[in-house]
């Protein structure tokens, strides 16, 4: 077969169909590009998609923070930590020295009565919310290399547990789930809206990509019939859009879900990613159950990598990429983003030993 372009590669690889190779695409830390850049293996002004020759370009323009105007606070400030207050009321303490997710401190939304007063009246699809220049930009960089252009953001549960936190959010499932529900209707609809005015003035993407992290090591946050009753109508919706329009849709969601993966491909979804094998995801297990119906992206396990070891990587990739390259829909990627303790040279063999193994 022909080379093909990112863009002809990774719409076949969501769609199950024939391609060259497998597709490729990665997330990294902001300090893994300093580290490499301070080393003089890429430019500090070099994307790591032009630099790897990645097959995808992603967008996330919408600010989904309730108040949008609202600048954040900073309450208390240490050597090593910076605890802020931002635009949905809730306290989130973020560290200086390396990148990682906030710890969750505390929250002004526990319950509807919060949720109504704080957060739902502000939740208007106001043009204020759209980056329609970031959109153009990426879009127009993403055309001109020939790669796949995804417009990416967060979906219900990823934009309800910022409002009011896990905790909080899961007591409600479980003691008022018609709050969720109202949660989860209001910003599928806000999403749907502000891709209605995106699309109709700059212009659909190649596909859509949530993120959506439902779950954490060993298991979902929430169970099936909980999904299904809670978050599917949502991704039905959101996804059942992309779709209407001809756009595949990916969704990303670290930890363990495999518990809730059937509903995941009744809603819709194209493509899994990322795998998380630390959590328990399996990707050989997801292939077999799922590889005719769903494309998958991630499951090599990152901490391969951690080692620097070319046999250690050899032999993850081996065991893996020959298997779940058979049914046209497996683009590589590691199980979750690539911290500054990889080596250069171990990710780019990564990427050149994947890519032997996964060319048709």
């Amino acid at each position: 077969m022909a080379v093909m372009t990112g863009i002809e590669r990774i719409g076949n690889l969501l769609r199950r169909k024939p391609v060259d190779r497998i597709g490729v695409f990665e997330h990294f830390w902001g300090d893994t590009h300093k580290k490499w850049a301070d080393e003089g293996h890429i430019q500090e002004d070099e994307s790591f998609e032009d630099h790897f020759g990645l097959d995808l370009n992603l967008c996330w323009p919408f600010n989904l923070v309730a108040k949008t105007d609202f600048k954040p606070e900073v309450v208390e400030e240490t050597e090593e930590t910076v605890l802020t207050r931002d635009g949905n009321g809730a306290l989130l303490r973020t560290h200086k020295l390396h990148e990682g997710t906030p710890e969750h401190v505390d929250f002004l939304v526990k319950d509807q009565a919060g949720w109504e007063e704080h957060i739902k009246p502000f939740l208007k699809p106001t043009r204020n919310r759209i980056g329609f220049e970031a959109y153009r930009d990426v879009k127009r960089l993403a055309a001109e290399h020939d790669r796949f252009f995804c417009w990416s953001g967060v979906n219900v549960f990823e934009l309800m547990h910022p409002v009011c936190g896990h905790q909080y959010m899961l007591m409600g499932a479980a003691t008022d789930p018609d709050w969720v529900r109202d949660m989860v209707q209001t910003y599928s609809q806000l999403t749907l809206d502000l891709q209605e005015t995106l699309f109709a003035e700059e212009g659909y993407p190649d596909g859509i990509w949530y993120y959506e992290d439902m779950g954490f090591k060993g298991r979902p946050f929430i169970s099936l019939d909980m999904y299904r009753e809670l978050i599917q109508p949502a991704h039905t919706a959101t996804v059942g859009y992309a779709h209407s329009k001809g756009l595949p849709v990916v969704m990303h969601s670290c930890g363990m879900i495999a518990p809730l993966v059937p509903g995941i491909v009744e809603a819709g979804v194209d493509c899994l990613q990322v795998i998380e094998v630390k959590a328990g995801m399996d990707l050989l297990q997801l292939y077999e159950d799922y590889g005719d119906r769903l494309s998958l992206m991630g499951g090599i396990d990152v901490r391969t990598l951690y080692t620097n070891n070319r046999e250690v990587i050899d032999r993850e990739l081996e065991g893996k990429i020959p298997v779940v390259k058979g049914k046209n829909g497996y683009i590589l990627h590691s199980d979750h983003s690539i911290p500054n303790q990889v080596e250069y040279e171990s990710y780019r063999y990564f990427v050149e030993k994947g890519l032997e193994l996964g060319t048709y």
